[in-house]
């Protein structure tokens, strides 16, 4: 991966879990994360609610000092079920448009320990920056070797012929979020000419909202 210097990271939008999990570590962890945020001057861009992991990391950025921008679906804003979110609420009107309003929010994307939503959405961003829909970086926070078998998974499909080289390489991973953010500003995306050209906001639909590209690189 080529370097150069570091771009300017303002918003990240973390992916976590809306449930603790078993060990508190998760929960120190995320409220890590959060306060790291607010110290470096970078907002939080999550997906909404005050549940989990997802509550810990976004309470301690926003007392931190950092911007907080909650991202969720009228359904579920509606049905109080994740309840109110720290910082400002952005309501939109599905999953889909979620994720792209997290995605234009943020200039790049970390996951901590989480679910079937958290693995969905890292890899929608990281197939989305391969496909050159956008060219911001992606992280997994891979402390206490939450995500070790994930990892061997990618390393697995890549030696398989799954998966390419420049696709594997999209995903950075660090065991410290200070470490993590590092290698968040000095990522170079790999600019594919003919994927770039490619207007994927008439894609299926001509009310699908535009994914804005991050051309600061």
């Amino acid at each position: 991966m080529a370097t150069t210097s570091a771009r300017r990271i303002t918003n990240i939008c973390v992916f976590c879990g809306s449930s603790p999990g078993k060990h508190n570590e998760f929960l120190n962890l995320a409220k890590e994360v959060g306060k790291v945020l607010a110290e470096r001057k970078i907002h939080l861009v999550y997906g909404g609610g005050d549940l989990g992991l997802m509550g810990a990391v976004s309470k301690a950025a926003n007392e931190g000092g950092s911007q907080v921008l909650g991202i969720i679906p009228k359904t579920l804003a509606d049905s109080n079920l994740i309840g109110k979110s720290n910082g400002e609420e952005l309501i939109v009107s599905g999953m889909s448009n979620r994720l792209i309003e997290m995605i234009n929010h943020s200039d790049a994307f970390i996951a901590l320990p989480g679910g079937l939503g958290t693995m969905e959405e890292i890899f929608t961003v990281a197939s989305w920056a391969h496909l050159n829909i956008h060219r911001k970086p992606i992280g997994l926070l891979n402390a206490n070797h939450v995500f070790d078998l994930l990892l061997v998974f990618l390393d697995d499909q890549k030696r398989l012929g799954l998966l390419s080289t420049e696709a594997r390489d999209i995903i950075l991973c660090a065991d410290n979020i200070n470490d993590l953010i590092d290698q968040l500003q000095a990522y170079v995306p790999i600019i594919n000419p003919i994927l770039s050209k490619l207007d994927w906001s008439d894609s299926g639909s001509s009310k699908r909202p535009r994914i804005d590209l991050n051309l600061d690189l």
